[in-house]
């Protein structure tokens, strides 16, 4: 493993995306840190964008021959430096990646791991697609653009399909373990409506999410970008958002979704439930052996659903 990079100084020397050309030291720091590696791109980009009152860390990814574009968003506690390997398989594919840090995560601005409303994450994302069409000259992002989102990720993307009536450039919609609610979510409401009173966050509890053991040690013991607390505003705003999703209408999209049976973070009986309620035939890949944090599952996991969604986006 790679010295650790200094997430300040990397964050103070961030350029605009537009602007951002050629990797500096600092940036290539936090890209061998992370494991990523120059063979995957014929080039690639980090930078900021201004969007709905934070600065938001973006990167992106170009193939020799770019044929689509595909947006990712990282789950909650996560950055994009977590999601190589959804990076790498894109890349495969023949599509550019463009990705960002949520607010309060990895390299963006805001409180870590607290958002006052989930309509922040509408307003970012689609402030950043926006901006990234705006430089369509200088970024060269494909159409059609794909979607992908991992549990909280994919909690925006649902929003955004289901209330964001989004363009004609959209193409396929993933889901990857996607939040609708939490595990025990009638236990964790009463919770915060105790705990909201009295405390403003609480210690963060690690959880075996993954069957990487290598992953599952990166996170809890090395990874600097690592929140350690979880905010009770964060929770609040999820209580809020849960009953508008479930209230939502009706679309006729018909999202890619991954849930691995063994997740013990997400209701995903529920949520998959839910999903099919609110989505025109949704094609769904169930995995037993699967635990919650798909990007960074086991080799043959990730296997079997990057097979899944390669006959699907081919």
């Amino acid at each position: 493993m790679p010295a650790p990079f200094q997430p300040e100084s990397l964050i103070a020397s961030l350029r605009p995306l537009a602007a951002a050309v050629a990797l500096s030291p600092a940036e290539q720091a936090y890209r061998q840190f992370y494991g990523f590696s120059d063979a995957w791109a014929a080039h690639s980009r980090m930078g900021t964008i201004q969007a709905a009152g934070y600065q938001v860390a973006v990167q992106a990814w170009w193939p020799a021959q770019p044929r689509a574009t595909l947006v990712l968003l990282h789950g909650y506690y996560d950055h994009v430096g977590l999601y190589r390997h959804v990076i790498e398989w894109a890349l495969g594919m023949g599509f550019a990646v463009l990705s960002f840090d949520l607010p309060g995560h990895g390299l963006s601005s805001g409180a870590r791991a607290s958002i006052g409303d989930f309509a922040e994450y509408q307003a970012v994302l689609q402030a950043v697609l926006q901006a990234v069409l705006a430089e369509a000259a200088t970024l060269e992002l494909p159409q059609p653009w794909h979607l992908c989102g991992q549990s909280t990720g994919g909690a925006i993307l649902i929003d955004y399909l289901l209330n964001s009536a989004p363009g004609a450039e959209i193409g396929e919609t993933i889901l990857l373990a996607p939040l609708v609610r939490p595990r025990a979510w009638g236990w964790s409401q009463f919770s915060y409506r105790i705990m909201k009173r009295f405390v403003s966050e609480i210690p963060r509890r690690f959880s075996v999410n993954s069957s990487d053991a290598a992953f599952i040690d990166f996170v809890h013991h090395q990874d600097p970008l690592q929140p350690r607390n979880l905010p009770t505003a964060w929770v609040g705003a999820l209580s809020r958002w849960v009953p508008r999703i479930e209230a939502a209408p009706r679309s006729t999209r018909s999202p890619l979704i991954i849930q691995g049976e063994a997740d013990m973070t997400v209701a995903w009986r529920h949520n998959l439930k839910v999903l099919q309620d609110k989505f025109a035939a949704p094609q769904i890949l169930r995995l037993a052996e699967a635990r919650h944090h798909l990007a960074n599952e086991s080799v043959e996991l990730r296997q079997r659903y990057f097979e899944f969604l390669s006959q699907r986006l081919s």
